[in-house]
């Protein structure tokens, strides 16, 4: 095979000429033209397409396409400005009906003629680059019918027509609109959106204007919205049905303009119904809608959001700062709670957990907390009432919930640091006193505090809880080495590291005889067993429980404070004591006396003695005798318990002054960490940085930044630069 020769084969052309007959295209076409009239006039049943397309194949194979494409614009022309005529001779309602008939009438004649000249659009239209068969018909469509003079306007009056009829709630035929609409869309984009959409949104701009205005002068803000809300869904609904897809948007910007964004602050603001109303009153629904409606338009929730805030800071200033309301700590801390829980709920419900908005709601608690001086205190005697009783008999998920709002508030203090002073004092108390409800819910909260601020600021809450754990190892060591206290009273103490706990200064008291020998010994026993320790003894923290005999023989065992426990002591003796006489057999100082004596003589219920003169107030004239009639329905009655109260004035001072002396090395301190690092810095940005470090436990004066400044560059720390006095050299 690969040794023969390969052969070249050669078509060659006819001898002789091929003759066309001259009258071959005006016959052929005359075939063609009467087979479109007869596709036109519906009557083409019996027509062969097999035989039209071979004639419109050879009519372009001989190069006559140029007649056959003028020739079927022609014809199709002529057809369809009758078919105008028609159209235009339909009234009322037939108008559409008759428009849409004819319009599908061409669709199909349009579908058949392409088919009969698909060689022709092939071929002879690809290479001169004319319109195709198909968009021809199209174009030809628009500009003798839809675009004729007595159509074009009375076409879009119709269609705008029946939109407004059905807005004012009348039942048109959508389905012959959705025809209309779609007609629009297949003569091209540009023909839907010049001669329908752009008159058809002008005119929706119109209508809403009007309404709107209607509308907001008959109703209040929550209907308004309401019908805001339906005319959106309707727009919507009527895209879905008829009209193209991308007029969504502009529609529904054209309601979202007319009827929100142009009455924004009005609806906001509308009396007795606008966007406060609707918070004070918990209306999650009409907010709800609000929030979704303002959220479409540009600015509609920064409006809803500022009013909000503007709302939430003013009620939360008058909150914190009216007497009547902060006369109760626990119950200033539950409205804060009750309005935060609020706030959340709302925020959650209704703005779908909006973010910008929780930071809106954040920052406004934070300004009014800080409004009120004493919130840390407030804030910490409500955990304090918490933790002491109203925390039982519930259960621990509820208590976790409890405390993780403390600490939300706890988040928004800027002096965190006098809640810490309040909080020990708080703590102290409850852990001295056994009072505390749950030692694991105690621990929560300090694990919690630890979280948010560092170990440092809970360093000593802990060493709390660990002196109690000690003290109990050491009251079984003392009492194991003592058998013989087995009988007659017993003692606990609590051994406190001086550093961990408040200080308080120790106030002096006689002791009676049988608790004297027992504290002795306890002291030569710890000291024994720890060297180089100092034991102060705290007997204004104390309590006892005492046993009482009182006339006709009742029995009942009295919980009372030590101060208690050495005046009562003092009745085994004598029948009768003068006030003089308990003073100076007890040594308490009077202010302590007086409060003990008036919780022993003066509260109904408790009054376990009784005073003469009988008076509210404890003079230093006074006689006090056993109460000999006292009775109470519980063996065991507590007298005068130990709970922790707002401070007093003076009190008040004396904590605020300690907290500013425990500031002054923190201050110093992060003045000389940030010029470690930074050498030379000036004035301002010392203040700036520094006022940043210590944010998270309080907000530090500039004053006392300044002050604190002189101190270092006296003892050679920092030194002033030469040249600029505002400048800063921070000395190795």
């Amino acid at each position: 095979m690969s040794n023969q020769k390969k052969r070249n084969f050669q078509i060659e052309a006819f001898k002789h000429r091929v003759v066309v007959d001259p009258k071959y295209a005006d016959k052929t076409w005359q075939i063609l033209e009467r087979a479109i009239h007869q596709i036109y006039n519906q009557d083409a049943s019996g027509l062969s397409f097999e035989e039209l397309y071979r004639n419109a194949y050879n009519m372009v194979l001989h190069k006559f396409g140029e007649k056959l494409y003028t020739g079927f614009i022609a014809t199709m022309t002529g057809h369809l400005k009758e078919k105008a005529r028609l159209i235009e001779a339909a009234q009322g309602g037939a108008f559409l009906e008759e428009l849409n008939k004819k319009w599908n009438e061409h669709n199909k004649a349009l579908e058949m003629i392409r088919d009969i000249l698909m060689y022709m659009d092939r071929t002879y239209i690809e290479s001169t680059k004319k319109p195709h068969v198909h968009p021809m018909g199209l174009s030809l469509w628009r500009d003798n019918v839809v675009h004729s003079p007595k159509i074009h306007a009375r076409l879009l009056n119709t269609l705008l027509d029946l939109v407004y009829k059905e807005r004012t709630g009348e039942v048109i035929d959508r389905g012959l609109v959705r025809n209309v609409t779609k007609m629009f869309m297949d003569l091209g984009e540009s023909v839907y959106q010049d001669d329908f959409e752009k008159p058809f949104l002008e005119a929706s701009s119109e209508f809403y204007k009007v309404e709107s205005q209607e509308f907001i002068e008959s109703c209040d803000c929550g209907d308004y919205l309401k019908k805001a809300e339906k005319r959106l869904t309707e727009e919507i609904d009527r895209v879905g049905h008829y009209l193209d897809a991308k007029s969504e948007d502009k529609i529904t910007s054209v309601v979202e303009r007319e009827m929100i964004a142009n009455h924004m602050q009005r609806l906001v603001h509308m009396e007795n119904s606008g966007l406060v109303n609707m918070l004070l009153n918990d209306k999650y629904e009409d907010l709800g809608r609000m929030y979704n409606l303002f959220r479409r338009v540009t600015n509609g929730l920064a409006t809803v959001r500022d009013v909000m805030t503007s709302h939430l800071r003013e009620m939360g200033k008058q909150l914190v700062t009216d007497p009547e309301k902060s006369k109760d700590p626990v119950e200033f801390v539950q409205r804060l709670l009750d309005e935060r829980d609020k706030y959340d709920k709302i925020i959650s419900t209704a703005f779908g957990n909006d973010k910008t908005f929780q930071n809106a709601s954040n920052s406004s608690f934070e300004y009014f907390i800080n409004l009120n001086t004493r919130s840390p205190e407030f804030i910490s005697l409500f955990v304090d009432d918490k933790l002491r009783k109203g925390l039982k008999g519930i259960a621990d998920v509820d208590v976790e919930v409890i405390l993780d709002k403390v600490m939300m508030l706890f988040r928004y203090l800027q002096e965190k640091d006098v809640f810490e002073k309040y909080y020990k004092q708080h703590l102290a108390k409850r852990l001295l006193s056994g009072k505390t409800v749950s030692d694991d819910a105690e621990k929560s909260l300090i694990v919690k505090l630890k979280t948010e601020c560092g170990y440092q600021f809970t360093s000593k809450l802990e060493g709390m809880f660990t002196d109690m754990k000690t003290s109990e190892d050491t009251m079984r060591g003392f009492y194991g080495s003592h058998p013989e206290l087995s009988e007659g009273p017993s003692l606990t103490v609590q051994v406190l590291t001086t550093g961990s706990w408040p200080t308080q200064p120790a106030v002096p008291c006689n002791l009676p005889a049988e608790v004297s020998v027992l504290c002795e010994k306890f002291r030569s026993y710890y000291l024994g067993t720890h060297t180089g320790r100092r034991l102060s003894w705290q007997t204004n923290m104390g309590t006892a429980d005492i046993k009482a005999v009182f006339g006709k023989g009742q029995k009942h065992e009295l919980n009372v404070s030590t101060f208690q426990m050495c005046v009562l002591m003092l009745f085994n003796n004598s029948d009768r004591l003068s006030y003089k006489e308990i003073e100076q057999a007890t040594e308490i100082p009077a202010p302590e006396l007086k409060r003990c004596l008036q919780s022993l003589a003066c509260v109904k219920g408790k009054n376990v003695i009784k005073k003469e003169p009988m008076s509210k107030d404890i003079g230093e004239d006074d006689l006090f005798v056993v109460n000999d009639k006292f009775t109470s329905k519980f063996y065991k009655v507590k007298i005068g318990t130990v709970v922790a109260q707002k401070e007093t004035e003076p009190e008040k001072q004396e904590t605020r002054q300690r907290v500013e002396e425990d500031r002054k090395p923190q201050i110093e301190a992060a003045i000389v960490r940030i010029m470690k690092s930074r050498k030379i810095l000036d004035h301002n940005n010392i203040i700036a940085e520094v006022t940043k470090q210590l944010q998270p436990r309080f907000l530090a004066n500039p004053t006392e930044i300044k002050k604190r400044i002189e101190s270092l560059i006296e003892r050679d720390f920092l030194e002033r630069d030469n040249t600029d006095r505002k400048l800063y050299r921070y000395l190795a």
